[in-house]
């Protein structure tokens, strides 16, 4: 679904979709109908070929949106779909460089409704998570750490561009 996104010359990543059935048990042939539901993502190897879906940790299909820029941020969902957190996820490393708690999740119907894909900064290299429009926090993403990053700091790092 969508253009796919270049890792490096050698690998891309792709979001995938499938049909589901929508039809309730009962259901005539004709009643029941199929339905486009978004996937999870993954990962192409060019130069073998190989395909391997990408396991984001907390990320429900549904209701997350990614944003890549060298590592992957989104909100994701607890299993029991009470807790929303920021994550930043690095491919091919089984934790993710920041899991941080960010409060209930609304339950909305809609999707992407969770919250906005977070948005990235190049220099310093920080990504802001807005999940409500009374609550923005910005992480400073370091190789494999991301550190909260104050107005303070924040005001500091910009005037030193």
């Amino acid at each position: 679904m969508g253009a796919s996104d270049e890792i490096t010359e050698r690998l891309f990543v792709v979001r995938r979709v499938f049909r589901a059935n929508d039809g309730l048990p009962g259901d005539t042939a004709a009643a029941s109908g199929w339905v486009w539901q978004r996937g999870g993502w993954l990962l192409v190897d060019r130069s073998s070929g190989h395909i391997s879906a990408i396991a984001l940790p907390e990320f429900n299909p549904y209701y997350s949106v990614a944003s890549r820029y060298r590592d992957y941020a989104y909100c994701g969902v607890s299993g029991d779909g009470k807790e929303l957190f920021a994550i930043v996820f690095r491919v091919g490393r089984r934790k993710p460089v920041l899991k941080k708690s960010v409060g209930d999740a609304g339950g909305d119907d809609e999707p992407d409704s969770e919250c906005p894909p977070p948005v990235w900064e190049r220099r310093p290299v920080q990504v802001t998570f807005e999940p409500d429009e009374n609550q923005k926090s910005t992480y400073s993403v370091r190789g494999h750490t991301a550190d909260l990053v104050g107005d303070d700091d924040a005001e500091q790092e910009k005037a030193s561009r």
